[in-house]
């Protein structure tokens, strides 16, 4: 174990989140396959070794600083780019059932690479529309737990992912600065998808101590039959 993997180590175990050398030899992979696809296509403009395992893989990570995963089923990722938090969470929560949800098929086949690689189960990876996979059977008020990083505005983000939450299940929104005035933007759009904000948490990330929020959301009852429009339409028109 090297400076950065002891760092990553010790900043989880502060979090009361154990590591084990699988995981990290996991998230080396991880890492090795981002720089590597990185160099053909435009993942991340993050490289440094040192920040991919702070700003990505702690960050993803920190979900779990303010949820109980062990208890998490069944996961979708809607938007995850180069896997962000799907990947790390599936790599720390092996149990989980993960889905994984992404317009550009480059991505979901450079994600593809790396579930061979880090040889992960129970992983599905789907090239597509959020807002045409949350009208599906299977896939619609089916999920325990549903998350973005860093995708769009929330009241945007409420009709992409709260389709795929089951009743009673969380949305998890995760955010840089301060996301209060999105909230207040998106009160139309979480009435409407049946969302109600259960608690907002803040912190840093270690080191440099940038700002991270994390908006969970409860899902109380079924999607309306209407919901999610369709494609592009919430981008357009958001229901703010």
């Amino acid at each position: 174990m090297d400076s950065i993997q002891q760092h990553f180590t010790e900043t989880l175990a502060a979090q009361n989140i154990t590591i084990n050398e699988q995981q990290l030899e996991q998230f080396e992979g991880y890492y090795q396959e981002l720089i590597t696809w990185n160099e053909k296509m435009n993942l991340t403009g993050i490289t440094e070794r040192d920040q991919v395992y702070n700003k990505h893989f702690y960050d993803s990570i920190s979900l779990a600083f303010y949820m109980d995963l062990n208890e998490i089923q069944t996961l979708a990722d809607i938007g995850s780019g180069a896997g962000f938090p799907g990947i790390p969470l599936k790599i720390m929560f092996p149990h989980i059932k993960l889905r994984i949800i992404d317009s550009l098929n480059k991505r979901i086949q450079f994600l593809q690479s790396v579930v061979n690689r880090l040889g992960l189960q129970d992983v599905e990876l789907i090239h597509g529309r959020a807002e045409e996979w949350g009208q599906k059977e299977g896939y619609r008020d089916h999920h325990d737990l549903v998350t973005a990083r860093a995708v769009a505005k929330l009241s945007v983000l409420n009709e992409f992912c709260l389709p795929f939450v089951k009743t009673g299940g969380t949305f998890a929104a995760m955010k840089g600065i301060d996301p209060a005035e999105e909230i207040q933007h998106a009160f139309r759009s979480l009435g409407l998808l049946k969302g109600k904000v259960r608690e907002v948490h803040h912190f840093q990330l270690p080191v440099e101590q940038s700002d991270r929020h994390i908006i969970l959301i409860t899902k109380e009852a079924a999607t309306p039959a209407k919901y999610p429009r369709k494609a592009g339409t919430p981008m357009k028109e958001p229901l703010g």
